[in-house]
């Protein structure tokens, strides 16, 4: 796209396009937190949840069905003070975005390696991203930090015939759905990411629900993958350019985002804040991961 064809009037059409496709409600919901409420008090106002969902394109009654379902489901936890109704994360979703929230401002390293694992009981859950590949035995990409269950861990590389790796890995790990994921992100954002480098800018509304939307792509594809070693992955896998335009533009958003998030968000004190430490801290990292 080039600047000459760029008018203001270009974004407010594109965010029109994202919003008439709406995202999922209840994962929509878990976003707002994640990325909003969590860093600044944690808990908000019905009413706010309410307005920021519509004008991402979902409608009051299909908020309150959500949130209905996740309050069932231990992941929104409820209270009343007077009329109004507030809301926050419970303890295991605060859990859960965390983690997400790593990958999602602080990015993670390329797996090093391989990892074979022996469970010593069948019945426990598996780490994430490992594959069944034989009886009793798991496969995953060896990662910092990772935990296991009792069993038998083995580190291993690929020492000979590399090429065949990826043919190897689609045929336990679903990779093209993951490139589908991030390949949306890249198609639906990159356009905003042009718009915004030739000068235009949005609202500060509409700065906040692009963030919100770019965040909630995003991070549906940054779950679905398991982040194997680069030399398991397809050639043109679009992960690192997904990742490199979700950094520019979640900082380039944030200023006119937390201006309004700072101007219309409540919780039962008032007013939460545009900014806080963990807002700064993220940025900072999002800024360090561009260098």
């Amino acid at each position: 796209m080039s600047s000459e064809k760029i008018k203001p009037s270009d974004a407010g059409a594109w965010l029109a396009s994202l919003v008439a496709q709406p995202p999922r409600a209840a994962r929509f919901i878990v976003t707002v937190y994640g990325d909003a409420v969590v860093p600044r008090r944690g808990i908000l106002w019905m009413g706010t949840l309410i307005e920021i969902a519509n004008a991402a394109g979902l409608s009051e009654s299909l908020v309150r069905t959500a949130v209905s379902r996740l309050v069932a489901a231990g992941q929104l936890i409820g209270e009343r003070v007077g009329r109004r109704s507030y809301y926050r994360l419970t303890d295991p979703a605060r859990v859960e975005f965390s983690a997400a929230e790593s990958v999602l401002f602080s990015g993670q390293p390329d797996a090093k390696g391989w990892v074979f694992f022996m469970p010593e009981n069948s019945n426990q859950l598996m780490p994430d991203d490992f594959a069944l590949i034989a009886k009793g035995v798991y496969l995953g990409p060896d990662k910092t930090g990772q935990r296991f269950p009792p069993g038998l861990v083995f580190h291993s590389s690929t020492v000979e015939g590399a090429a065949m790796l990826p043919g190897y890995v689609s045929q336990y790990w679903d990779l093209a759905s993951v490139s589908a994921a991030y390949a949306r992100v890249i198609d639906r954002f990159a356009p905003l990411a042009d718009m915004m480098a030739a000068g235009v800018s949005l609202s500060p509304e509409d700065s906040l629900i692009a963030r919100l939307l770019l965040v909630d792509d995003f991070r549906a594809a940054v779950l679905q993958d398991p982040r194997l070693p680069p030399n398991a992955l397809p050639a043109d896998w679009p992960r690192q350019e997904a990742t490199a335009l979700f950094a520019s533009l979640y900082l380039s958003l944030t200023p006119q985002a937390d201006s309004h998030i700072g101007a219309i968000f409540r919780d039962a004190s008032g007013v939460l804040p545009a900014s806080t430490p963990q807002t700064v801290h993220r940025l900072a990292a999002l800024k360090a991961s561009l260098k």
